[in-house]
C-alpha cells in the first residue's frame, strides 16, 4: 500500500475535518431551529408519566449568595476558609476560595458539602456516628469533620454547605449555617 505524502495527509485531514464540521454544523443549527416547539412537546410528554419525580435544586445565584455570606461570616472572625456548595446529587454548583485560605480547604470543603447532603446532618452530628460505624468514612468523597451544614427544603435536602480552614471544625460549621441562614433571608 502507498503512503500518502505529508501535504496529502494535510489535505485529507483538512477535507474530513470540514465534512464532520458542516455535519456538526447542520444538525445544531437544525435543533436550534424550533427550540420552543420542542420544549414544549417534551413537557406535553412527561407531564402524564407517573415513574418521573421532580427535585428542588438551588439555582446557581441562590448557591452563590450562600457562599459569599459564608465567607463574610468568617471574614468578620478574621477566618482565611474556603467555601463549597453542592447540589442534591454531590454535584459542586460554586467553590470561593478566600484570600489566604489554605491549600487543603478546597478540597476539604467540597467533601464536607458533600457528607452533609448526603445524609442531610451537619457533619459535627455525622462525625459522632463513626464511634457506632467506623467503616462509614471509607465511602468515597466523604469527610467526617466538622464543617458542612445541609440545605433542605420541605424536609428533605437539596444542598450542601462545606467549610474548610478555620482552626477548628466548629468554626468551620458556624461559618457553613451562617450561609444557610442567607438563604432563608
Amino acid at each position: 500500500m502507498k503512503q500518502l505524502s505529508p501535504r496529502a495527509r494535510v489535505l485529507t485531514a483538512a477535507a474530513v475535518l470540514g465534512v464532520v464540521g458542516a455535519g456538526t454544523f447542520g444538525a445544531v443549527s437544525a435543533s436550534a431551529d424550533a427550540p420552543e416547539a420542542a420544549a414544549k412537546a417534551a413537557v406535553t410528554a412527561d407531564a402524564g408519566n407517573r415513574d418521573l419525580t421532580q427535585t428542588t435544586h438551588l439555582t446557581v445565584a441562590a448557591a452563590t449568595k450562600a457562599a459569599q455570606a459564608t465567607l463574610d461570616a468568617a471574614k468578620k472572625e478574621n477566618q482565611r476558609v474556603t467555601v463549597a456548595v453542592v447540589d442534591r446529587n454531590g454535584n459542586t454548583i460554586v467553590t470561593l476560595r478566600g484570600d489566604g485560605a489554605g491549600p487543603q480547604s478546597y478540597e476539604s470543603a467540597e467533601r464536607k458539602a458533600y457528607t452533609a447532603v448526603s445524609w442531610n446532618a451537619p457533619t459535627s452530628e455525622l462525625a459522632k456516628r463513626l464511634a457506632q460505624a467506623p467503616n462509614l468514612k471509607d465511602i468515597p468523597g466523604t469527610l467526617f469533620l466538622a464543617g458542612g451544614a445541609p440545605v433542605t427544603a420541605k424536609g428533605g435536602p437539596v444542598a450542601g454547605i462545606g467549610v474548610a480552614g478555620a482552626p477548628s471544625g466548629d468554626l468551620d460549621e458556624k461559618f457553613a449555617k451562617a450561609g444557610v441562614a442567607a438563604l432563608g433571608r
